[in-house]
């Protein structure tokens, strides 16, 4: 047998490349695990979800530090060091990814960096060096997307770029309404940014519960941030003095701006592993489908993560990653839930799954639909929180829970029940006769099940 031949070889190591990876190995099987970073942790870890919420827990102890008076707590004037705060973002990227070698070392993984392309079923390029394998799982992530006839300016950025804080620019517009989107603008503004977000849907967040949006929207708009919806950016021109981009829709005229982030989605990068030489089908927007067991049309190859389309979270790629390590070592296993999770890390947080309200009309489904205001929650009071909402969205004849909305903070740890809910069938009956801590957020799931039952007494 060649030397250079892997049992399994994962090509990725982003949170669903190394789940597939040290999942295989725990096995028994023999992996190789490829990814072009010299560090682990694929975007995720790297430029992604972990130092944006690292920037992000920031952002929220300068908005505490800011609001102290209302406490009787004088801090002075908020100052903020870049130069450590890059540092301290960079030092806890630095010890997960770290953590994840040792990991990979702990279950005899073997890593290698470097750019994997197919030149076969069973056959690969890296580098220049001929590899073949038994078994491939393709995890190779997403990118940006870049919007075409935009100058090319160092002003303009990427969400990677928005994350290097090299700078906090006067004046920053955001296209796109979207997470990312939001959660740049929640972090620039607290940085002291003039932050305007242009979305072309009719709101922000689309595909979320609108009620619940509406409050976020406001507390942005609380914190300065300006929001143009249904509105299209159709040029942009680049001077020595700013960036001028000209808006149509919802908003007609032309925005300064010091810098541009462009948060408009991201793409798959299918493409770039030369899956056809391989045989498999791959479409034109590089999305690679897969089956629940995460098989491609070739039986030996898998493909998980924001290769297989959307959501392209996470969280889904690491189940994927499971998933295929699985089923690839001769387990039955499957992803068969549409239950993803989705969390905007704003201020406040924004978070859902299953159906929102708007979703089972337009789908036909008869439901019902309780909420709890936070005005009333005792501990949201107490800890200085802003408007909030927790809606749940149920069967009129069964009571099992179809979907559920938050907004406030920590909406997104509190989703985690109602997930849990809605995947073992549980009732309103269920969730309102679990007692719930008092006084704690989470009383506001249990109080919109009270109120649904009919049963409620905090309002």
């Amino acid at each position: 047998m060649s030397e250079n031949h892997a049992d399994l070889i994962v090509l990725g190591a982003g949170p669903g490349g190394y789940a597939c990876a040290f999942r295989a190995a725990d096995l028994g099987r023999r992996v190789v695990m490829v990814d072009p970073r010299a560090t682990l942790g694929g975007v995720c870890l790297n430029v992604g979800c972990i130092p944006s919420k690292a920037l992000l827990h920031a952002a929220e102890v300068i908005r505490e530090a800011r609001q102290g008076d209302d406490w009787g707590i004088s801090t002075g004037k908020v100052s903020v060091d870049l130069d450590k705060l890059r540092a301290k973002k960079e030092s806890i990227v630095e010890k997960l990814t770290t953590g994840l070698v040792g990991l990979a070392k702990r279950r005899r993984v073997q890593t290698i960096c470097g750019t994997a392309q197919f030149t076969g079923d069973k056959s690969l390029d890296i580098d220049g060096a001929a590899w073949t394998f038994d078994q491939a799982v393709i995890a190779v992530g997403s990118a940006p997307v870049r919007l075409s006839g935009w100058p090319k300016d160092d002003r303009i950025w990427d969400s990677t770029d928005a994350l290097e804080i090299g700078e906090v620019p006067k004046k920053l517009t955001i296209v796109g309404g979207g997470i990312i989107g939001l959660e740049m603008a929640t972090v620039y503004a607290a940085l002291g940014s003039k932050v305007t977000v242009v979305e072309f849907m009719k709101q922000i967040a689309p595909g979320a519960d609108a009620e619940a949006v509406a409050i976020l929207r406001a507390a942005l708009e609380a914190d300065g941030v300006t929001i143009h919806t249904g509105t299209k950016v159709t040029e942009v021109k680049a001077s020595k003095a700013a960036l001028t981009l000209s808006c149509e829709g919802g908003f007609e005229g032309s925005l300064k701006a010091d810098a541009a982030i462009q948060a408009v989605g991201r793409r798959s990068n299918g493409g770039l592993v030369n899956p056809k030489s391989a045989g498999i089908e791959i479409d034109e927007g590089g999305i690679i489908h897969v089956d629940a067991s995460c098989r491609t049309n070739v039986a030996n190859i898998f493909a998980i993560g924001d290769v297989t389309g959307n959501p392209m979270l996470a969280h889904r790629a690491t189940h994927q990653g499971h998933v295929a390590a699985e089923v690839a070592s001769g387990h039955a296993a499957a992803l068969d839930t549409g239950l993803i999770p989705s969390v905007a890390y704003t201020s406040p947080e924004l978070a859902w799954a299953g159906l929102t309200q708007a979703q089972a009309k337009d789908q036909g489904v008869a439901h019902k639909v309780a909420n709890f205001p936070w005005a009333a929650s005792g501990r949201n009071l107490a800890s200085s929180g802003g408007d909030g909402l927790t809606k749940l969205v149920y069967c009129p004849e069964t009571h099992r829970l179809l979907g559920a909305t938050l907004v406030g903070r920590n909406a997104g740890e509190l989703l985690a029940e109602c997930v849990l809910a809605m995947e073992m069938g549980a009732t309103l009956e269920d969730v309102a006769l679990s007692v719930h801590a008092h006084p704690t957020l989470s009383e506001t799931v249990g109080f919109s099940a009270e109120r649904a039952l009919g049963k409620l007494t905090d309002l």
